[in-house]
């Protein structure tokens, strides 16, 4: 997927989340772990959120896009920028999920 298309799903999954009452902080953090499509706050949690868009569900979909792997970048990125932004509040890891034309599916904690 281009760049572009993949700025389009962390808009729309954006709009999507702060129309639930999140509130957006920050989009495509980058560090040297890798990048935070999305840093949302929801009341006094902050939240991570990684966005995943496929064209059809036939190898998984979306959520099945999200290896450990991808867990482990997710959290080392996530614990380098609450170390940078010197930042002690609760957190958790989200996801928001595009499969071909679903609606948006929002998923909380992906990280336990």
């Amino acid at each position: 997927m281009s760049r572009e298309r993949g700025n389009q799903f962390e808009q729309l999954a954006a709009s999507y989340l702060q129309q639930q009452g999140l509130q957006l902080l920050g989009s495509n953090w980058q560090c040297r772990f890798g990048e935070i499509d999305l840093i949302m706050q929801d009341g006094a949690s902050l939240v991570f959120v990684e966005v995943r868009a496929r064209a059809d569900s036939r190898f998984g979909g979306a959520a099945a896009s999200i290896s450990a792997a991808k867990c482990r970048k997710l959290t080392a990125a996530a614990n380098l920028y609450l170390s940078q932004h010197r930042l002690d509040m609760p957190c958790r890891f989200d996801a928001v999920l595009f499969d071909g034309t679903a609606p948006a599916q929002w998923l909380k904690n992906i990280i336990g």
